[in-house]
């Protein structure tokens, strides 16, 4: 490792970094895992020693929020208990997890109170979303380094962070479609070009180097999610910030590169040994505008069957709990919603055949009606999604990223169609009754199987 007045920033995977100086090592959102949150695969692709990450010893590790791409308790899993753990969190329950794992330093992150670590002193600052997530302002060597994370900027923060001579900034570059994906019928094709906002953003912060940060991952070989999630690609950010920034300097940084960082250079260095490329690492994203995704009852072959107790536990869901979690959800403020709806849930095993549920919504309650025809309501909502998704949902945490939801996929009458053009797919109601109000359900399950895994046989 060089000395004096430098700092290492080595790439571990997606917003997962680890930062050195001197005799000092630290860790922010760290991933060992390929793939990881269930269907998110390296890209470029890489392979973890575990072994060899079993042997880190990291001064600490910073957490800028909750979600599975974040904070993994199996990641964790693989480190050293006596490694302080700073997160931000409004949630006292991802503590105790992360104490129940073992480690007996966590401690919670506030805006704007400094965190000294050996040469590092690290600054939570304020998010957008600050009731979620949190940007990291990290200070060593003299030099300002400021981690956005997966955040948005309010003009209040970003009036504050641009006093600051910003020497490297780790920007979350891709402008990830999660909700056109769930509703492609619905979506408008999107534009490679950045958003309004991230242009006024970055020319106030005026880095001298700037990573195009966060998102580094692809679905499974057969997803088209892979040409339907990610508009925005490597070269065409660097188009961009030269057109717009040409005093900055962009540095693409794959898994285990790194660089050496001075006040007056950036330089290649050593990249992290644990962590191994695999096949070329020279790749880009691909958006296709065009493309016509495949029916749900397609996806659903890409999975294996369930045993007859999970699809019994599926069927007791959608007959039983479905009804009763969404009675105890708060009234849907959507318009839409205030007027009565019937509703079909399309549940697809392995074989792309499809069980249907047909509900109707009205003033809260939820209630299971036989027939699909002669309803008095005409259907008004429709979500379809595989059986073994729904199943690892309820079992495993499943997120709503990696579950192949598709909403309303359907032409409806054209009174019902005008409607919904305006309504948010986050409204959904099999969407509302597994995620609202729902907390650390993927980190929970990974406790349960990490403690399984741990028990004498």
């Amino acid at each position: 490792m060089e000395t004096g007045l430098s700092l290492k920033v080595s790439r571990i995977l997606h917003a997962g970094y680890v930062f050195e100086c001197q005799a000092t090592q630290i860790a922010f959102d760290p991933i060992f895992e390929n793939p990881f949150s269930r269907n998110c695969y390296a890209f470029p692709n890489v392979r973890f020693d575990l072994e060899q990450i079993r042997k880190l010893k990291l001064s600490a590790i910073f957490i800028s929020h909750y979600h599975d791409d974040h904070c993994s308790l199996e990641s964790l899993n693989l480190l050293d208990r006596e490694t302080p753990i700073y997160i931000y969190c409004l949630h006292e329950e991802i503590f105790s997890l992360i104490r129940d794992l073992g480690f007996k330093k966590v401690f919670p992150l506030k805006i704007d109170e400094p965190v000294k670590v050996g040469s590092f002193e690290v600054v939570p600052r304020r998010a957008l979303e600050s009731e979620v997530d949190s940007m990291f302002h990290i200070k060593a060597a003299g030099l300002n380094v400021l981690n956005v994370v997966d955040s948005l900027i309010d003009e209040a923060e970003l009036s504050k962070l641009a006093k600051e001579k910003w020497d490297l900034i780790l920007w979350p570059f891709q402008t990830m479609l999660e909700t056109d994906v769930l509703a492609p019928r619905w979506a408008v094709p999107a534009s490679d070009e950045w958003p309004e906002e991230w242009i006024h953003q970055l020319q106030k912060l005026n880095p001298k180097y700037i990573v195009p940060s966060s998102c580094q991952f692809v679905q499974e070989n057969w997803s088209w999610y892979n040409r339907a999630l990610f508009p925005m690609t490597y070269k065409g950010f660097q188009r961009q910030v030269e057109q717009l920034l040409p005093q900055a300097k962009v540095v693409r940084l794959n898994p285990s590169t790194a660089v050496v960082l001075t006040k007056d250079s950036l330089k290649a260095t050593t990249p992290l040994a644990w962590i191994h490329p695999v096949g070329s690492q020279d790749i880009d994203y691909s958006y296709d505008r065009n493309l016509i995704p495949p029916m749900t009852s397609e996806i659903a072959k890409n999975f294996g069957p369930l045993t007859a107790e999970q699809i019994l536990k599926v069927q007791t869901y959608c007959e039983e709990s479905l009804p009763e979690k969404f009675e105890t959800l708060e009234f849907s403020q959507d318009a839409y919603f205030r007027t009565p709806r019937r509703w079909q849930l399309a549940i697809y095993d392995h074989e792309g055949r499809a069980t249907r549920f047909n509900y109707l919504l009205r003033k809260g309650k939820m209630e299971l009606i036989e027939s699909t025809y002669g309803a008095e309501e005409p259907l008004g909502w429709l979500t379809e999604l595989p059986a073994a998704k729904l199943y690892a949902a309820l079992e495993a945490g499943e997120s709503l990223t990696s579950m192949y939801v598709r909403i309303n996929d359907m032409d409806f009458a054209p009174e019902i169609e005008n409607e919904l053009k305006d309504v948010d797919v986050l409204e959904d109601p099999l969407v509302r009754c597994l995620f609202d109000g729902v907390f650390g359900s993927y980190q929970m399950a990974q406790l349960k199987k990490i403690k399984e895994a741990a028990e004498p046989k």
